[in-house]
């Protein structure tokens, strides 16, 4: 049987400069919609097809909201609807404040917001506000000549002698970031595909036009913003080099082969955030999230000064993590140890830019890290198809649309695997769209769709409800303090714990049966939850026994 060690929580609490415990004494109705909430990020070309085109859009997601209401989630994420030559499928905006037909219309988007609002949820909108499509006004403003005062919207620079780029920094998405410009002899930067030039924030006139657009979506109604590569936004004023990467090898993405200490993460960046949120907060109960991919200890600096940042800067470490029960604990400890006091955590196990965790970690363990996400201190964001198990999607060479894999083939970095269409039902193109879809169908949507998964109990959708559900009842997963308990081999456990109420959880993320001690770590109770659906209100008495892959959430029943 395990033996296992229960952490004094004074003693942890003050080791871990009580981010652990800020939140334990405060009432449910003191915390703000964004905490208490689920986010849910759907892709719009991938989610539900209305007009018969193949490609998902607005009144698709408008029909498809009774099943949002249904799942339990609390906010809606889009990733980009704007006007888009779509270079990168959006992320290259012409127009930030029209919707790209391929979508709908601005009616039908004010059709969704009033729907969403109506059913009590919230929308967030994707804003990229690091780089424009070239063909935005702004750009080809700033292209027709040195002497255009748009030039300095952008980032141009002569080129070094021999007719080479200003500097060493690379592309995200292959080959140098530097595009030379035939008509004015100079050079452009784009951190990703040329066509997506960067835009100059240290230019305040560039910062005054995204702060218009920020406010054009709010005073709309929406309920903030998901900032795209917000880390990105200032490059060094004197555009240095790059230093080498002494950790890069062969096979890795070749922008790799730089660290970007010089463009991106620059000192000055927090400035604008701090600008950003202060846009954000002229408008009542709204949100700022900030796409950053930084190591921990970098990533907590966008919450700013006095918490004055990115409500959320998104927290993406479970979508690296090498999937075993230390290695996870001690990426906990060290999130929650290098939170600043008072800051809010988050979770995400899966994008659109990342592969399905359901590739990542196994069918089996999908549903540990279901309950993992649900249940740690923070807000949890759940990617479109995840809660029914849709797992990455192998894509032909000649079916391949991602640029990224494009331009950089063979190293496995094209995202258009963990973006095809959600899979509905078992009908023509799993009821996403009655034409050929943007991107080809994963081969098992006849039986892994929605419709066969929520007429199952034990199924991972139903999981996933009875997680949310489980959330809204007990108040110590929301606002709970956490607390570990020391574990061996493949287990992972941990505690909330609010104003005398304890809920355990207690993962086995290895193939093979456990038993523990329940005294041990003070387990009494029932079982209120099991991932495999078939253990709610089993009382505990001397041991818990675990299936291999199997987690629980053990707790007092309601009537106790």
């Amino acid at each position: 049987m395990v033996s296992l060690t229960v952490y004094d929580p004074a003693t942890f609490a003050e080791n871990h400069r009580s981010s652990f415990y800020g939140c334990s004494d405060m009432e449910m109705k003191d915390t703000l919609w964004w905490q208490r909430g689920i986010f849910y990020q759907v892709y719009p070309r991938s989610f539900q097809d209305s007009n018969r085109d193949g490609i998902g859009d607005l009144p698709g997601i408008i029909r498809r909201l009774p099943y949002l209401n249904s799942l339990g989630v609390d906010a809606v994420w889009l990733s980009p609807i704007f006007l888009s030559p779509m270079a990168d499928f959006g992320y290259d905006i012409s127009d930030y404040t029209a919707i790209d037909p391929l979508f709908g219309t601005m009616a039908d988007f004010d059709a969704l917001l009033a729907a969403v609002h109506a059913n009590g949820l919230k929308l967030i909108l994707d804003l990229v506000p690091n780089h424009t499509s070239d063909q935005h006004p702004w750009f080809v403003e700033s292209r027709s000549s040195r002497n255009n005062p748009k030039r300095d919207w952008y980032l141009w620079r002569d080129g070094r002698p021999g007719g080479q780029p200003p500097n060493n920094w690379l592309s995200d998405f292959g080959g140098s970031a530097w595009q030379y410009d035939v008509a004015t002899g100079q050079y452009y930067h784009h951190a990703f595909l040329a066509q997506q030039p960067d835009l100059n924030w240290r230019n305040p006139a560039v910062r005054k036009a995204i702060y218009d657009v920020m406010r054009f979506w709010l005073r709309k109604g929406v309920d903030g913003f998901r900032v795209d590569v917000i880390w990105h936004l200032i490059k060094d004023a004197e555009f240095r080099d790059n230093p080498p990467n002494a950790n890069f090898r062969e096979g890795q993405p070749p922008h790799q082969r730089f660290l970007p200490l010089f463009s991106t993460d620059r000192p000055e960046v927090h400035e604008v955030i701090a600008e950003m949120r202060r846009v954000t907060d002229e408008f009542d109960a709204r949100v700022l999230i900030g796409e950053i991919y930084l190591p921990i200890e970098r990533l907590v600096a966008y919450y700013g000064k006095d918490l004055l940042g990115a409500h959320l800067p998104f927290n993406f470490t479970l979508l690296s993590a090498t999937w075993n029960a230390r290695s996870i604990e001690t990426l906990i400890a060290e999130y929650e140890r290098a939170l600043p006091v008072g800051a809010w955590p988050n979770w995400v196990l899966s994008n659109h830019d990342r592969p399905r965790v359901a590739s990542r970690v196994g069918t089996d363990q999908a549903r540990i890290a279901a309950m993992l996400l649900l249940t740690l201190r923070g807000t949890p964001t759940l990617y479109y198809g995840d809660e029914i198990g849709m797992h990455q999607v192998a894509i032909a060479p000649e079916q391949v649309r991602d640029p990224f894999e494009k331009n950089v083939p063979g190293l496995g970095v094209g995202r258009d695997g963990c973006r095809t269409p959600m899979q509905w039902e078992a009908t023509t193109n799993a009821g996403f769209s009655t034409a050929l879809p943007w991107l080809p169908l994963a081969d098992d949507f006849i039986h892994e769709n929605v419709a066969n998964l929520d007429a199952d109990p034990r199924s991972i959708l139903s999981l996933y409800k009875a997680l949310i559900r489980l959330r809204r009842e007990r108040p110590p997963l929301v606002i709970g303090s956490y607390a570990p308990i020391a574990a061996h081999d493949d287990l992972l456990i941990y505690r909330r714990h609010r104003e005398g109420a304890s809920l355990t959880v207690v993962l086995n993320l290895g193939p093979d049966p456990v038993s523990l001690a329940s005294d041990a770590i003070g387990l009494d109770g029932e079982i209120l939850l099991s991932t495999f659906m078939d253990r709610t209100g089993e009382r505990i008495s001397g041991a818990l026994d675990l299936r291999g892959n199997e987690g629980v959430i053990t707790g007092a029943s309601v009537l106790d």
